[in-house]
């Protein structure tokens, strides 16, 4: 066995043993468990692959377009795919790959900011009102039941167009009609442990509410909340898209998908192309955001994965 090996194999072992010498090494050792159980799981693997790609190609998409998201080419118009234009060309002549590639950073820009604002406003509603109990439980989660009686899309478009049209508008409708569901799970976490002996002996220790919730409440709901947040990240890829078609997100001539397929349900029996290329954006990506959070919940909640 070479030098290399043994190096590899004293690192995997030190990673794996069942009595860490610190606190570094036990938390190093739950990240490489958690990462072979993700990797075990193959369709977790390929959503994540799927995903490293998207946000590759957002992140290369002036070397990786063929050409400018927006350039007309009135001549070139709906033209079906070919090798000058690998997935044909819009009503405008525009080529509907380099939309493609410039819309994944509208679409990532969209779920990144909504992913992030909602569970914070749901983790802090939720774990205020599980902790405080009494009037404050009740009126905070009266909102909630309030956000939670209408559907999220139908409650954004409210937003929408009291707020006005645009990407910016959409996204804070987003966010602000996304947060409910984050918060009924952070109560019901909160629920369960706020009896627990050790917030107990924090608190005999002297420990205020306020670090009560961040520093020993907050870190045990957050693996629950990365759950539904990649669940829920379809969803949202959805919900972006239908403000996009309806006309209400990103304006043109931003290529966001959604507003994509807006234009192209026109012309979608002659050609098919102009609106089913980013519908099968959105399907993969929303498909690989699906397998990511199956593959989440097996390593952060193993025991509602066995259920």
């Amino acid at each position: 066995m070479t030098q290399a090996s043994t190096e590899t194999m004293t690192t995997r072992q030190w990673l794996l043993s069942n009595a860490p010498q610190s606190r570094r090494q036990a938390r190093l050792g739950a990240l490489y468990q958690g990462w072979l159980t993700f990797r075990s799981n193959h369709l977790a693997m390929v959503g994540l692959i799927i995903l490293v790609l998207l946000v590759l190609t957002a992140i290369f998409a002036p070397w990786l377009s063929p050409q400018s998201p927006v350039a007309q080419n009135l001549a070139g118009r709906l033209q079906p795919p070919s090798a000058e234009n690998w997935l044909g060309t819009d009503a405008l002549g525009r080529d509907i790959l380099s939309r493609l590639i410039w819309g994944s950073r509208i679409t990532l820009f969209i779920v990144g900011t909504v992913a992030l604002i909602s569970p914070l406003i749901g983790l802090l509603v939720g774990t205020v009102a599980g902790f405080t109990g009494g009037w404050v439980d009740q009126v905070l989660m009266r909102i909630t039941d309030i956000f939670l009686a209408f559907p999220k899309l139908i409650l954004a478009l409210a937003f929408v167009a009291a707020l006005g049209a645009g990407i910016g508008n959409a996204v804070l409708a987003l966010a602000l009609t996304g947060w409910p569901p984050y918060a009924r799970l952070a109560r019901a976490e909160t629920l369960t442990i706020r009896n627990a002996d050790y917030i107990a002996a924090a608190r005999l220790q002297g420990a205020g509410p306020l670090r009560l919730l961040i520093g020993h409440i907050w870190p045990l709901c957050i693996s629950s909340l990365i759950v539904r947040v990649a669940l829920d990240m379809a969803g949202i890829i959805l919900s972006a898209a239908g403000l996009g078609f309806l006309g209400l997100g990103a304006q043109p001539p931003l290529p966001e998908w959604g507003a994509m397929i807006s234009d192209g349900r026109t012309y979608i029996l002659d050609f098919w192309w102009v609106a089913a290329m980013p519908g099968l954006a959105i399907f993969i990506v929303s498909l690989a955001f699906n397998l990511l959070g199956d593959g989440l919940r097996d390593v952060l909640d193993p025991k509602a994965a066995k259920q």
